[in-house]
């Protein structure tokens, strides 16, 4: 058997948009990094909560033209498409702004910090019929377009198994450990685990969840583990951490075989297919780290171009539901936010 090849499109294949950054940290720069050298996506604007600081953002990100703030940009003439890099609390509140003023939207991960909030918030986006997605960039990388080729023409036989976790230091003044950011374990890292599962498993319905967690010194969770039952024989293991350098590996099984996928396995790179007879076949894949956020953008557009309101491959319902899994496993542990 040959490997398949990864399907999604390349950077000539879809529409050029100008894009509105609402947000200026780490994961703006990141992802408008990685367009500048891979797209003809332009940034054509960034929104920040004052001028001054929007005009430092402007010419750190490559962007176009600044704004003093949120609402400034998201009714600027010359943006297509916003996406929301703000901290998780205001991810919906910054989102419902784009889309109130017509705007496609792309929002950061976590989409919200639980599914009723996200459930809201897709709710408003298809009211209004504008595009809208969450950033979640693992399930839009040409390696996971072939893992979806693999699952779905049955390579593994029938699933049952996947095993995942995600763990890092971080510096302790990192707004991960942040209350009042709705910090902790899950919403940056946990989330990357729970949607493998969850899009590995595909309509399943979680039927049971067994957790722990432990709490860090400034009061969030600072790591946890699951046990995740969805039904049929398809049963998941995962965990995250904030205070421990995990493997951040991850196992896809079934009857027939497993993927074995290296670390840090939620970005770009490779991964092995282990077949029962014990044969293999390696997936090599360019381990660019976040250079690969720009396949999500060429996603969005493609869809733009398309006229779709939502992505095929993270509709805004397996979203919410992977947002439900992670209220779950937080309700197993007492993991609660002050936004909620």
């Amino acid at each position: 058997m040959t490997l398949p090849v990864s399907r999604r499109p390349g950077a000539d294949a879809v529409p050029a948009l100008r894009w509105g950054v609402l947000g200026t940290g780490w994961i703006a720069e990141q992802f408008c990094g990685a367009l500048h050298p891979h797209t003809s996506q332009r940034v054509a604007a960034v929104g920040s909560r004052s001028p001054e600081s929007a005009q430092r953002a402007a010419a750190r990100l490559g962007a176009e033209s600044a704004y003093g703030s949120y609402a400034e940009l998201v009714a600027a003439p010359e943006v297509d498409v916003v996406y929301v890099a703000t901290p998780h609390p205001m991810h919906v509140d910054n989102a419902l702004l784009a889309i109130e003023a017509g705007k496609h939207v792309l929002v950061e991960k976590p989409f919200a910090v639980n599914a009723e909030q996200g459930r809201r918030l897709a709710e408003a986006a298809e009211a209004a019929g504008v595009f809208c997605a969450e950033a979640m960039w693992t399930v839009f990388l040409p390696k996971f377009d072939v893992i979806r080729q693999l699952l779905d023409d049955g390579a593994l036989g029938e699933l049952t198994t996947v095993v995942a976790d995600m763990g890092e230091w971080f510096d302790p003044g990192h707004r991960i450990f942040d209350p009042g950011l709705a910090g902790g374990a899950m919403l940056d890292l946990g989330t990357y685990p729970v949607t493998l599962a969850t899009w590995a498993f595909g309509d399943a319905t979680l039927q049971t969840v067994t957790g722990a967690g432990t709490r860090s010194g400034s009061g969030v969770m600072g790591q946890f583990s699951a046990g995740l039952d969805f039904g049929g024989g398809r049963l998941a293991s995962l965990s995250a951490s904030i205070e421990a350098d995990l493997p951040t590996r991850a196992t896809i099984a079934g009857s027939r075989g497993r993927l074995d996928i290296d670390r840090h396995f939620y970005r770009p790179g490779s991964f092995t297919l282990v077949r029962r007879d014990g044969s293999q076949e390696r997936y090599t894949e360019e381990a660019v780290a976040h250079a690969g956020l720009f396949h999500e953008a060429l996603e969005v557009a493609r869809c733009i171009g398309e006229g779709l309101a939502q992505t095929p491959l993270r509709p805004l319902a397996a979203t919410v539901d992977t947002l439900s899994v992670m209220d779950a496993i937080r309700a197993t542990h007492g993991d609660e936010f002050a936004c909620e």
